[in-house]
């Protein structure tokens, strides 16, 4: 079988987005060596994320292969060009990764399947331009619609597919997703000192990674921190956007100064060191599709406080404490439980790393495949 994909996210993408896709086209080359993988990108970008995938002999990356696609390769991923080539190619059926097919994929007369992450935008229009909502909403519903089948990557998602966008939910699968290797196993403590002497952490902390900006809600961590002992500092990791200046005003006229950092464009490679060396995680957006950080963090043997309102709880389990996203007196009430309650915090830790084992690589290649399957079975009739 040949399968394509929109590979614009797996080259460009370094968070989210493109973590999914480079994730689930290793793995899915891996376990089923027999297929060809084939994502279209507009352009290669060097990117050491993507490497292996490059070094995999069944995955390809294919650019517009004709110039006026190349002088057009916005539209080209949009209409006419990644089907035309698709067609060529003998691709069997083709998987938007990312909430979008081609305008024309019907015209390549093959089975589609579509990943929808989340559909924020709807729950929090004010964080997003006139402009964007609306592209993010037509292409959205041409994608759920025009696909064989939707796979939703919560509960949380495929309420809101079928909400939204009227879908049926009999054409949604729900298939979670796990997290990188690289967050399998526990880091050394060796590894630990190694990370924190680099960024110049000193002390107990809690970690927040994940993009600073208004959704994300830095702000409940950085309000929480007053409550806590002075010993405990904050740690945030991700890319700054303009929400990041409020944050800076508030700590300036907090005298917070000395017990917050951020940290910008860490390597991936630091983040299970920094979860393991945190005295908990905290992840309190007030909507997402899913919240790879909660497992990201159980799995590195941290438990996190996550925020009440979307899927974070699904995320987490039972054991995570979860709380009003305005609430920042309860966040410092679950901190300060991890913090001078090891016990506790070793019992949260261990469920709720059981807890994430269903999120695993092994599944989620093998419930990929199934949609796959049936797919083909309901096109062909």
């Amino acid at each position: 079988m040949v399968i394509g994909y929109d590979g614009k996210r797996t080259v460009k993408n370094n968070t989210g987005l493109g973590n999914y896709s480079r994730l689930l086209i290793e793995l899915l080359a891996e376990r089923y060596p027999g297929n060809r993988y084939v994502a279209y990108t507009p352009s290669m970008s060097e990117n050491p994320r993507i490497k292996p995938l490059l070094d995999l002999a069944n995955v390809e990356f294919h650019t517009p292969d004709k110039g006026v696609w190349r002088a057009l390769s916005g539209l080209w991923r949009v209409k006419g060009g990644v089907t035309s080539q698709a067609t060529r190619d003998g691709i069997d059926l083709f998987h938007g990764l990312s909430g979008e097919l081609p305008l024309d994929i019907a015209r390549l007369g093959k089975p589609s399947v579509v990943t929808i992450h989340d559909v924020i935008f709807r729950h929090f229009p004010e964080c997003y331009a006139a402009i964007d909502r609306k592209i993010y909403d037509y292409k959205f519903a041409k994608a759920v619609r025009a696909a064989t089948r939707v796979i939703a990557i919560s509960e949380c998602t495929a309420r809101d597919v079928e909400r939204f966008y009227g879908v049926d939910p009999s054409k949604i699968s729900i298939v979670y997703q796990g997290c990188a290797s690289q967050f399998h196993r526990i880091p050394a403590t060796e590894e630990i000192a190694a990370v924190r002497n680099r960024y110049g952490i000193e002390g107990p902390y809690v970690v927040a990674v994940g993009t600073v900006e208004r959704r994300k809600n830095q702000m409940l961590a950085v309000k929480g921190l007053i409550n806590l002992p002075r010993e405990l500092s904050l740690v945030i990791v991700g890319r700054r956007t303009d929400y990041a200046a409020e944050l800076d005003s508030f700590i300036a006229a907090n005298g917070l100064g000395a017990r917050v950092r951020f940290i910008d464009n860490a390597p991936f490679g630091d983040l299970p060191a920094l979860y393991a060396g945190a005295v908990c995680s905290s992840y309190t957006s007030r909507f997402e599709g899913f919240g790879i950080p909660v497992i990201e963090s159980l799995y590195s043997g941290t438990p996190p406080v996550v925020a009440t309102g979307s899927c974070l709880e699904e995320a987490g389990g039972p054991a995570v404490p979860a709380v009003d996203p305005d609430d920042d007196q309860a966040w410092s009430d679950a901190v300060t439980t991890f913090h001078t309650d090891a016990a506790q915090r070793r019992r949260v830790a261990a469920a709720g790393r059981e807890y994430v084992g269903r999120f695993n690589d092994a599944d989620m290649a093998r419930q990929t495949m199934e949609v796959y399957l049936q797919a083909i079975a309901e096109h062909n009739g």
